[in-house]
């Protein structure tokens, strides 16, 4: 009997020495956070509750306000709430295609076939090219702002969105189905910005690939054995085995599209501070509705995906 009771105390001691190697890494993450990230996050929040005077000989001065930088960012000025609407609906398109064209092509590079590791290569160049000092290299680039934008300021008018649309007629498609109208919109939407959904796609496939990757290959074996067909062994095996890397890649497409240099709505809190008057307490303010934004909506999508999350139980 003792035998036993010591035989089930090893694994928790395993599991809570792995916790504290895991703690060991992330110290010099959470030092970091408190000695220099939170007396940063401190300034700022009290900053957008401030106003800001420049006094005559030099320096400044701060005002108390309350929530004054919140009404007028919110109230007052004309275009905050709408680039903020526009960058949530654009959002809410492009996160599910980006997940759903990630997974698709995850499950297609797992397979095995000649040239696999190029064509997963391939896929990862854009993440590359749009980091770091490569991305201000190629910001001037004729093929790449074509490539970005969907046209090239030669005088004719459209876009490569628009060539798309016109060569394979998507509203023609739906023309004779009773379908909704916002669902040609979606679909076209798509198709105008498959070039950004694929740019955005690669760590994405990484994730998917190294979960698909950890299912032990007797579970498909087993599968085939049943006479279970590919569409079944996808939604009762592979679909519930990934289920947590859809939840991580969609908190993660949601956190690289609020953050990326293109958002309309960062440039424009950008523009705001480099204006002469009371442009650092308004964009300090407009930077905490966004962040309180960004906040919410990850909690949302983290409840809503929580339901169809399934954890494989090691013991």
């Amino acid at each position: 009997m003792a035998n036993t009771v010591k035989a089930k105390k090893k694994p928790a001691a395993l599991d809570s020495k792995k916790a504290r190697a895991g703690w060991f890494f992330v110290i010099p993450f959470v030092v970091g956070m408190i000695a220099i990230y939170l007396p940063i996050i401190a300034d700022s929040l009290t900053l957008s509750f401030q106003k800001i005077t420049i006094l005559p000989g030099g320096g400044y001065s701060t005002e108390w306000v309350g929530l004054e930088n919140y009404q007028n960012a919110l109230f007052t000025d004309p275009n905050f709430v709408r680039i903020l609407t526009e960058s949530l609906k654009q959002l809410i398109l492009d996160v599910p295609a980006i997940v759903i064209f990630a997974l698709f092509m995850s499950i297609v590079l797992n397979q095995k076939m000649l040239g696999r590791a190029v064509f997963r290569a391939i896929f990862f160049v854009p993440v590359i090219i749009s980091t770091g000092i490569i991305d201000s290299l190629g910001s001037s680039n004729a093929m790449e702002a074509y490539m970005s934008s969907g046209s090239i300021d030669t005088g004719a008018q459209g876009n490569a969105g628009n060539e798309i649309l016109s060569a394979i007629d998507i509203q023609k498609l739906f023309g004779n189905m009773v379908v909704g109208t916002e669902l040609v919109q979606y679909v076209v939407g798509l198709v105008n910005s498959i070039f950004n959904i694929v740019n955005r796609s690669g760590v994405q496939m990484l994730v998917f690939l190294a979960g698909l990757q950890s299912i032990n290959p007797s579970i498909y074996e087993s599968c085939k054995m049943e006479g279970a067909t590919p569409w079944e062994t996808f939604w009762k095996i592979t679909f519930p085995m990934i289920s947590p890397m859809i939840l991580v890649n969609a908190i993660y497409t949601v956190i690289d599209s609020f953050t990326s240099q293109s958002n309309q709505v960062m440039t424009y809190i950008n523009e705001i501070y480099l204006t002469a008057s009371g442009g650092r307490v308004l964009s300090t303010a407009m930077s905490w509705v966004y962040f309180i934004l960004v906040i919410a909506l990850l909690g949302l999508v983290a409840f809503l995906l929580s339901f169809f999350v399934f954890y494989q139980r090691k013991d």
